[in-house]
Order: structure tokens, then C-alpha cells, then sequence
């Protein structure tokens, strides 16, 4: 019977459905009874059969708490799919679903958002409101989050418009980050005109790493949309984090940076960290040249006198011949060679240290 039952809900059939009440009208009590992956609502709600939904809500109205094996509602499942009227029939009965959370944190209203179900979103919303400024469960994100997350401006608009108080619009996910922040990041235009003209977003908060969305800005890729961005933060007032604090420098002492807007459209916003970096590649060019020079120099040499030893053996052939004094001289001179180039052996190695 439980068989049948569920092959009428994959078929949305209500006669079906109807003629296994009358076999056996406690049918749908061992469904909650048993233990079921998911109940006949719960396949009936994903599928979109409203008219069998509508007869099991009025015969077992309680199916609707039921939750499956990741514990999603019928609710959850009818909000993802973006099945209005489905999910207009399951708050009728329960609209406390509202406030359900999945196995991944996440209410029916969190659901919609991301898909960006405008109209089911509306009816949760009027159902519920609270559950709109509940986050999702261990991650501190919250629904406005997830609109800027998936890029679903009209959800985001709607939100905004209907619950934009100053604090949920400027919340905070678990790394600091506003919902301008995240459309900073990934260079959502759209998003962040609406945010700057359309809500009262704190340009200038700064995230769990001290950043404002100009510094987010200007840390991010090149891209062509960097100058419509930069020119709408701009005109909002936004600037970096280090332009309204100090820092503390390499040598332990303070010194203050601004944001400035460099005329290539590229934002700038100097770290103390940096500019270490920068003085040590510095160094290690000069190095790098120092010890090229060296050796350009050492191999020079070591020619010269590979050259002398092969043309004036010291104690050779010539040893007899009446310009000895000559050859005395010249060995002398190979040796003084020879002194100069251990001396710049022993230069060498000591730089390279």
C-alpha cells in the first residue's frame, strides 16, 4: 500500500490517491509512523503537484512538519523549486516552517533566495518576517549574504526594500565581510550601484582583516569593469582602511597612508609589509650584480693566467737562454697576477658569505 502510495504522488494523482484512503484510511498515519526517506508531501511538493498536495494537506495537515533524511520540509523543497501556490497551501497550515533549518543550516526563505524566487520569497517573507534576518546555521551568513553569494539582485532588492533596517543591511558574515564587501569582490556593478544609492550600506566597514571594499578593490585582478566600480565609490566617500588609521612600520614607528586614486583607475593603499618586501628585493638585485660582476671579473683572470702559464711556463724551455733576467721577470710578474686573483677569490667568497 505505502508503494502505491508513493507511485500516486510521483504521478500527483488524487484519485489515486483518494481510493487508497477508502483500501485503508490510516495509510498516511504509518507514513509519519514509519521511517521513510521522504514522505508522499515531500515527493508531491518537489514535483509541483499542487492538487495533491492541497488533498493530503486537508486530509493530514500535520505531514507538513515532516522533515526527510537531510532534513528538509516539503516547504523547503516547494520554496527551492519556486512552486508558489504550493507553497502558499503549506503556510496556510504550518508557517512556522518557515523557521526550519536543513541540514545545511539553511530555512525554506534562504532556499528561495538563492535560487532567486522573487514571488515565493514574497509570500515567506509576508508569512514570517523574522525568518529573513535568521543566519545560516554555523557560518554567520545571512540572507543577504546568500543574494550577493549566488548574484540574485532582485531577491537582494526586495529584501532591502522590505527589511532594509541599518543593521541587517550592514551585518557581518563570520569573516567581516558586508554584502558590499562580497559584490566588491566579485565585481558585481549592478549590485553595488543599487547597495550605494539604494540602502544605507557603511562604505568604509572594514572586514575581520581590516579592509574596507576600496582595499577589497585593490587587491583584486584588473579588470574592465575596476573604473565604473571605483568612480561609484568615489562618489559614495569610500577609501581604504589605512586612510583612517595608523600603522606601525618596519623600524617600529607610525606613519600614516591614505588611499589615493591613481588617474589609470588603479587604487592604491601602501602596507608597511610591502614596502619590506620591496627594500629586500632591492638588496637581492644588487647582490645578484655585485657577484655577476665578480665573476665576470674572476673568469677574466683566471683566462689571463691560464694564457701566461701556457705561453711561459715557470722553470721551462727558456731556462738556458741569455734573457733569463728577462724570464725571471715575467715569472714574477705571473705570480703577482696570481696572488691578485686568490686575493679576489677570498673578496668573492666572502660576499657570497
Amino acid at each position: 500500500m505505502e508503494r502505491k502510495l508513493f507511485e500516486a504522488a510521483v504521478q500527483g494523482s488524487v484519485s489515486s490517491l483518494v481510493v487508497l484512503l477508502q483500501e485503508d484510511p490510516l495509510i498516511l498515519d504509518r507514513v509519519i509512523v514509519n521511517c521513510f526517506n521522504e514522505t508522499p508531501l515531500h515527493v508531491a511538493a518537489m514535483l509541483g503537484h499542487k492538487d495533491f498536495v492541497n488533498e493530503i494537506l486537508c486530509r493530514k495537515p500535520e505531514l507538513a512538519r515532516e522533515v526527510n533524511s537531510r532534513r528538509s520540509s516539503p516547504l523547503h523543497l516547494a520554496s527551492a523549486k519556486g512552486y508558489v501556490e504550493i507553497v502558499q497551501a503549506l503556510l496556510s497550515v504550518n508557517s512556522e516552517m518557515c523557521l526550519a533549518r536543513d541540514r545545511d543550516g539553511r530555512n525554506p526563505l534562504h532556499l528561495a533566495a538563492i535560487k532567486g524566487h522573487v514571488d515565493v520569497l514574497k509570500e515567506l517573507v509576508r508569512a514570517r518576517p523574522h525568518a529573513a534576518r535568521v543566519t545560516v546555521e554555523y557560518s554567520g551568513v545571512t540572507i543577504l549574504h546568500l543574494c550577493v553569494n549566488h548574484n540574485q539582485l532582485e531577491a537582494l532588492k526586495l529584501l532591502v526594500e522590505t527589511l532594509g533596517s541599518d543593521e541587517f543591511v550592514n551585518s557581518k558574515d563570520d569573516d567581516g565581510n558586508t554584502i558590499l564587501h562580497l559584490a566588491v569582490a566579485d565585481k558585481q556593478i549592478q549590485t553595488i550601484n543599487f547597495l550605494l544609492t539604494s540602502s544605507t550600506i557603511e562604505v568604509n566597514a572594514t572586514n575581520a582583516n581590516g579592509f574596507t571594499a576600496a582595499d577589497v578593490l585593490a587587491q583584486s585582478r584588473r579588470d574592465v569593469k575596476d573604473k565604473n566600480i571605483i568612480e561609484s565609490l568615489k562618489r559614495a566617500g569610500a577609501s581604504g582602511a589605512e586612510a583612517n588609521r595608523s600603522s606601525v612600520s618596519e623600524f617600529g614607528t607610525k606613519m600614516n597612508t591614505s588611499l589615493s586614486w591613481d588617474t589609470d583607475y588603479r587604487i592604491s593603499s601602501p602596507h608597511p609589509l610591502e614596502k619590506v618586501w620591496e627594500k629586500y628585493l632591492k638588496k637581492q638585485d644588487n647582490w645578484l650584480e655585485k657577484t655577476r660582476n665578480t665573476l665576470m671579473v674572476v673568469a677574466s683572470l683566471i683566462a689571463t693566467m691560464a694564457f701566461q702559464v701556457g705561453v711561459n711556463p715557470p722553470g721551462g724551455v727558456w731556462q738556458d737562454d741569455p734573457q733569463a733576467e728577462l724570464l725571471v721577470g715575467r715569472e714574477q710578474r705571473f705570480q703577482g697576477s696570481e696572488y691578485f686573483v686568490d686575493q679576489k677569490l677570498a673578496l668573492f667568497k666572502g660576499e657570497l658569505g
